[in-house]
């Protein structure tokens, strides 16, 4: 497990992206802790609401779908001739998205690709499954969905559901481990993320020097890659955001943004915060709430469809404590396994990266999506001990929304994913020996693994779902000519095009309803309702402070440089501000 001394910590450590199975007990779940979950010692949203002291709870959003059969895939039970075939229905639906060679303009749209990522370490920062997908039994047939009740005991989240940053602070600057001059371990040492001698910044990694390509302005700045150990494992809070580079160098701005604000809070504050211990904890706020504020303001505005913000705004009264019978703190399952991955559909095959993996080098025209995983640590570095020089991204190709080149755009979201996530690497417990040749495809295989999560998890159907919220459904008409002939030959026997995968009805949504520029109404209420309930659930969030009488922005903090300068308003800001975007 991964402490110290008998001092849990928040860091998780060896889950890749999308990992994800059910502890069938409480020894179960203790196994699992082996492997790297996380612990939630200290603070929640409700602290007594901790599952097992060390988890917090997921739920259904819909609670009043629960157990009605009619709102869901259809199945007969484990073993049913009905269950097989929805399964069946549900791998083939998997293959269909994937693009089988890419298109030539990757279905454009008018997003910036660092929405994308923006939205993984997102998701990263609020949910994590304390579990491992081989044990999920998900294979091509045998597959059948868990009671409601059996999901909600069985499938804990081992991150707080706030937008806290414990993925990049852990447990703090105060823990054994944490300062520079600790030895940071290798193998199954515990992982702890590390702070200057002072105990006010955190310590970044360096890049190792190579003669390939030309370096990667500005060259005397150094500092751009995750802290690392011997082992190449990056020092943070959460090693999925190393799984590919992209989140990875977001996350290393996460790092330097804390910095630039601790020098903030010394130029500017210096009258309120002066011992160590106070500018970190004021930067740590400060840096808190800039995050919370531009998820909501930029990302989601940007991402949702028009209105969707400002609606779930102005619910914010604690609008996860309405949905009956929930757990008091949770993370909704309809968020985690459906309307939060849309994300995937907007994810290219190939980047604009930087200037010998992009323009103008015609030798490399681009980084792949496979480069990407491969240039982290998990992938390696092709024996590179931290990231090489000449792959740092340049963060100006990844930000524009006024860009004249289509190829610095994030995918449009729809039901078409790029062929690269038909084999996903990095994907841990796809490669553990003994593990059955169906799941290590599966694993590999986005499309078909989101599919089938959400069937073994019961998640509602997408036209239950709209008319919870009281949407007009996507009509069964649309539907099939949404999908294509070749898919809809699919979903039409499997009773798909009047009850729809929750995933695949999200991305069709927004393909038919919105172009693919945003999320249709049901994905965009799901997502907002999640975020912003979230938000207004943590009594330390920037949200409560308006309820507090202190409402905030990030202009209030003085987070412009120089002060005088115009107020951090959009992620390319505060990229611009961590010293990072040029």
């Amino acid at each position: 497990m991964s402490s110290n001394g008998g001092t849990p910590h928040r860091v998780i450590r060896d889950m890749r992206h999308g990992g994800h199975a059910i502890a069938g007990d409480q020894e179960a779940a203790a196994a699992l802790s082996q492997v790297g979950w996380t612990r939630l010692s200290e603070a929640v949203q409700d602290p007594a609401a901790t599952m097992a002291e060390d988890t917090t709870a997921f739920g259904f959003l819909f609670g009043k779908l629960v157990g009605n059969r009619d709102a869901h895939l259809p199945s007969d039970g484990q073993g049913g001739e009905l269950t097989v075939r929805t399964c069946l229905a549900l791998n083939d639906l998997g293959f269909a998205m994937i693009d089988q060679e890419p298109p030539a303009d990757e279905r454009n749209s008018p997003i910036p690709p660092v929405y994308t990522y923006w939205g993984q370490f997102v998701d990263h920062d609020l949910t994590a499954a304390t579990d491992n997908d081989s044990s999920i039994s998900i294979r091509d047939t045998d597959l059948f969905p868990l009671p409601a009740a059996e999901v909600v005991a069985k499938l804990a989240n081992a991150r707080n559901p706030a937008l806290n940053l414990d993925s990049v602070y852990g447990d703090g600057p105060g823990v054994a481990g944490s300062r520079p001059e600790d030895d940071p371990g290798s193998g199954d040492d515990p992982i702890v993320v590390p702070y200057d001698a002072e105990g006010t910044r955190l310590v970044l990694g360096t890049l190792t020097p190579t003669n390939v390509g030309g370096r990667i302005p500005p060259v005397a700045d150094n500092a751009r890659d995750l802290p690392r150990r011997g082992d190449r494992k990056p020092r943070i809070g959460d090693g999925r955001n190393d799984e590919n580079l992209v989140v990875a160098q977001l996350h290393v701005a996460f790092l330097r943004f804390h910095n630039r604000v601790v020098d903030w809070v010394r130029e500017n504050e210096n009258n309120s915060y002066a011992t160590p211990q106070q500018i970190f904890q004021r930067a740590q706020q400060l840096v808190r709430f800039t995050y919370q504020w531009l998820t909501v303001n930029d990302f989601l505005a940007t991402v949702l469809s028009p209105g969707a913000t400002d609606r779930a705004l102005a619910e914010n009264e604690d609008v996860l404590d309405a949905i009956t019978g929930a757990p008091k703190v949770f993370m909704p399952i309809e968020f985690a396994t459906a309307g939060f991955r849309f994300g995937h559909s907007m994810i290219r095959g190939a980047y604009d990266w930087n200037r010998n993996f992009g323009r103008p080098n015609n030798n490399a025209p681009n980084a792949t999506l496979t480069q990407l995983f491969q240039f982290t640590g998990t992938g390696g570095f092709f024996g590179a001990p931290t990231l090489p020089s000449n792959w740092p991204i340049e963060w100006d190709r990844f930000v524009d929304k006024n860009s004249s080149f289509g190829d610095r755009f994030a995918r449009r979201i729809d039901t078409s994913l790029a062929l690269p996530l038909s084999q996903m690497v990095n994907q841990q417990a796809a490669e553990k020996p003994g593990v059955v040749f169906d799941i290590r495809t599966l694993l590999k295989t986005l499309a078909r693994r989101n599919l089938l999560r959400g069937f073994k998890l019961d998640v509602p159907t997408g036209q239950a779902v709209a008319a919870e919220l009281g949407v007009t459904a996507l009509t069964e008409a649309e539907i099939r000519a949404g999908a294509g002939r070749a898919t809809a030959a699919i979903l039409d026997p499997a009773g798909f095009l009047t009850a729809t995968p929750l995933w695949y009805y999200i991305l069709l949504e927004s393909q038919l309803k919105e172009r693919g520029d945003a999320l249709g109404e049901v994905g965009s209420r799901i997502v907002a309702l999640t975020i912003v309930g979230q938000l207004a659930r943590d009594p330390d969030s920037y949200l409560n402070q308006a309820r507090r009488g202190r409402p905030w922005q990030p202009s209030d903090g003085g987070l412009a440089d120089p002060p005088s300068a115009l107020p951090i308003r959009s992620i390319p800001d505060f990229l611009q501000f961590a010293g990072v975007l040029f």
